[in-house]
């Protein structure tokens, strides 16, 4: 039922305009930084020969709405991360933080893309972990990009359904 809800305020609550202004920032904020590879370097801890494979702007569901970041692809996780920092409460104190998600590979049962029945040009893709935790992807500008790089992201592991 959230998820249904979430897809709603998506929809009605933001705009090609508002995403296309948020991608350009966020690009801009990238191209000052180095690039995907070495942002995802200095966001998320990495292994020996870890590698980014691709990186793709989306929205994460989270229980306060969507999340506007990138879902890293690398050759030991999926990371996400959002954009701009959330903020929540610490006490009386309000605290600010990046929203980000990691999941190694060995942690994920299954990445099932898929679209709304009732509208299919609406598409997300859902990772479910092994404790059966699940995230939502969703807004891709690339989703046939996203999916076929986590397909074959899978077929390396050789641990995933889709």
């Amino acid at each position: 039922m959230f998820f249904l809800s979430f897809l709603k305020s998506v929809k009605t609550n933001s705009s090609f305009t508002d995403a296309a202004m948020g991608r350009i920032a966020q690009g801009t904020k990238v191209l000052a930084e180095g690039g995907y590879e070495r942002v995802f370097r200095q966001t998320f801890e990495t292994v020996p020969k870890e590698q980014l494979l691709n990186s793709f702007a989306c929205y994460l569901s989270t229980s306060a709405g969507p999340v506007m970041g990138v879902l890293y692809v690398s050759t030991a996780k999926l990371a996400y991360c959002s954009d701009n920092p959330l903020s929540y409460k610490n006490g009386s104190q309000t605290e600010w933080n990046l929203y980000k998600v990691v999941i190694p590979f060995h942690q994920l049962r299954a990445i099932n893309p898929s679209s709304s029945k009732i509208n299919p040009a609406e598409k997300y893709i859902q990772v479910i972990c092994v404790d059966s935790h699940e995230f939502w992807f969703m807004g891709f500008l690339n989703y046939n990009g996203a999916v076929t790089c986590l397909q074959e992201a899978s077929q390396l592991h050789g641990t995933l359904s889709m």
